[in-house]
């Protein structure tokens, strides 16, 4: 368990000068970004670049989720941009897995330093969502399966609730990266979000990043957003970790 929780801000947008202007204004705040989906398939190549060029760190959100070589072949692919995380889906399972962790540690031998992250259940389902699917309706109890296997198989990190980060703990190492998105300051819109805690409930409970993004992108003050949610989480000890103030 890191002693300190990075915030990592979620850049959803498919405009780039949008997603610049975000970072740019909240840089001196933050030096992690969450490049997803919308950001990635409209200007990923040109933000993905420049924000290599201000010396920032990407998680790089896909969450790959295919046969063992079609996953292989993408982490082998978005290795090129240089990201610190990368996500795969657990749900993939134990080969997916494990040929993912195969290929980034080819790609890190040749020069990347990128760590694999296993999302769990999405923090946007609720019992009755995964029961609908014909999941395992406990939440608790897929995430803690899922955690197990994708440390056996070699994958870095998971992406879970706050709720969860205990379970995840005691099935796998101190040194397993825990990444916790739904993350909503007190008081603040959950949207789609159905899992979620506040940045203090994050620190105690021992996650190493949280993921923040519409109460810090669409805020009317993207970096005084930012440095609040800062300022909670450097106030508050983590679980176990008593620091001198």
């Amino acid at each position: 368990m890191n002693s300190t929780i990075e915030l990592i801000v979620a850049l959803d947008e498919p405009d780039y000068q949008r997603a610049l202007a975000i970072v740019e204004t909240t840089a001196a705040v933050v030096r992690w970004y969450k490049v997803g989906y919308a950001a990635f398939y409209s200007c990923g190549e040109r933000l993905l670049a420049e924000l290599r060029r201000r010396n920032l760190s990407v998680f790089l959100d896909l969450k790959l989720h295919d046969i063992p070589s079609t996953v292989a072949a993408g982490v082998q692919s978005a290795a090129r941009f240089s990201p610190s995380l990368l996500s795969v889906h657990a749900s993939g399972g134990r080969d997916m897995l494990a040929a993912a962790a195969k290929t980034r540690d080819e790609a890190n031998a040749n020069g990347a330093q990128m760590r694999l992250l296993a999302v769990t259940v999405l923090t946007s389902l609720s019992r009755d969502d995964l029961a609908s699917i014909g999941d395992e309706p406990s939440p608790h109890r897929i995430v803690s399966m899922r955690a197990e296997l994708a440390a056996e198989a070699g994958i870095d990190g998971v992406v879970c609730a706050v709720d969860e980060v205990a379970i995840v703990r005691a099935r796998t190492s101190e040194r397993f990266t825990i990444v916790c998105p739904g993350i909503r300051p007190a008081g603040a819109w959950p949207g789609e979000q159905r899992r979620t805690a506040t940045p203090a409930e994050a620190v105690i409970a021992g996650a190493d990043f949280i993921v923040v993004g519409r109460p810090i992108t669409h805020a009317s003050d993207p970096a005084a957003a930012a440095q609040a949610i800062v300022n909670e989480m450097r106030a508050i000890s983590p679980l176990g970790n008593f620091r001198e103030r």
